[in-house]
């Protein structure tokens, strides 16, 4: 059984998030969305709700499912016994930073494959900061989301 580890903090989720978890799903057997618990990055929305809003997207799919971790991706991808970190890329930035992290990781634990996957290009431009800046400041959203992530 193939099964991926898609890690990140998800705040929230976006329409790039759901692009590459939809397209992956083709390839891997289970995939879990992991939300790392990073005491130094501050995040708009909580775990739970977060959490949440996955639950939600991918009730109908059994392949996929949410977990939170507070340890290394590694740690957490032998803790599942999965064999692949997944990874979306954006643009060349995404690139350099990710491919940095996979090879730390593949040092680490060659064991575990890190799978990049390409945003499709009409969703390149959204990230969850710049969905955070625009619920911030009152912007519209909507169209950079699922229908499920709804503020309150």
């Amino acid at each position: 059984m193939k099964k991926a580890i898609f890690p990140g903090t998800f705040d929230p989720i976006t329409l790039g998030h759901l692009d590459i978890i939809n397209r992956a799903s083709l390839l891997f057997d289970e995939i879990v969305i992991a939300i790392g618990i990073n005491s130094k990055k501050e995040t708009l929305f909580s775990l739970e709700q977060r959490l949440e809003w996955i639950t939600e997207i991918f009730k109908d799919n059994p392949k996929i499912t949410a977990s939170s971790y507070n340890k290394l991706t590694i740690d957490f991808c032998r803790d599942q016994n999965a064999g692949y970190i997944l990874r979306g890329l954006r643009n060349s930035t995404d690139f350099d930073y990710e491919s940095h992290i996979a090879q730390v990781n593949r040092k680490i634990g060659a064991d575990i494959e890190t799978i990049f996957i390409l945003c499709a290009p009409e969703l390149s431009y959204i990230s969850s900061t710049i969905v955070r800046d625009l619920i911030t400041y009152k912007g519209n959203y909507e169209s950079l989301v699922p229908p499920e992530v709804k503020i309150s």
